[in-house]
């Protein structure tokens, strides 16, 4: 089974669909117990890093998810989840992440050259850095959907693919059994569900 950690933020059930479409048993879930028995778990997100990450700590679901990432049980954080699982953002201030994965979140603005629409919103190619089961059907050029303002920096140890838009941009990472997907994969057709489904079959 896997969890889907509902902590008020997310498209939580267009994922639900997603992995029920691969044939896949996910529970949407804020409660402690599911997230525990479950064999793998998928951190959501969308909106702002600071409001996600007070969410998840007063939901005390934070505590949860690093005692699960801790014991091996494959994680994956998508969009903002991803961003959240990162030592810090600079998103409207400074705000602690989980720090599962070592490096920041920064904005688009202002290091990304002028003229380029923030957010990025839309379809973008995948570059992949190196090989991970996680990507294990996804080929150089694949497209997949991202939105999104702020992006993962001095994440060398973890990047995985990155996307070109005015610089590389992080677009999936891992470390170990945490994994972490800048795009969303469940709006990103048959390249996101095959993604979905390598995670699916990463080992616990």
């Amino acid at each position: 089974m896997i969890a889907v950690v509902d902590y008020g933020v997310g498209n939580l059930f267009s994922l639900q669909s997603s992995l029920k479409s691969l044939r896949q048993e996910a529970v949407v879930t804020s409660d402690p117990g599911m997230i525990r028995s479950a064999e793998r778990i998928i951190l959501p997100g969308v909106g702002a890093f600071g409001d996600a990450a007070e969410k998840l700590q007063l939901t005390g679901l934070d505590r949860i998810v690093l005692e699960q990432a801790e014991k091996g049980k494959p994680l994956l954080g998508i969009c903002l989840g991803m961003q959240m699982l990162f030592e810090k953002s600079y998103e409207f201030g400074e705000h602690r992440g989980l720090g599962l994965l070592r490096g920041s979140v920064i904005p688009m603005k202002g290091t990304i050259p002028e003229g380029l629409k923030i957010p990025q919103m839309g379809w973008n190619s995948l570059m992949i850095k190196r090989n991970h089961p996680l990507l294990q059907y996804v080929k150089e050029g694949d497209c997949v959907y991202f939105v999104h303002s702020y992006y993962a920096t001095d994440c060398e140890e973890s990047l995985l693919a990155a996307c070109e838009y005015g610089k590389e941009l992080a677009a999936a990472v891992a470390f170990e059994n945490v994994m972490g997907c800048q795009f969303h994969p469940e709006k990103s057709g048959r390249v996101g569900l095959s993604i979905l489904k390598a995670f699916c079959e990463v080992p616990v």
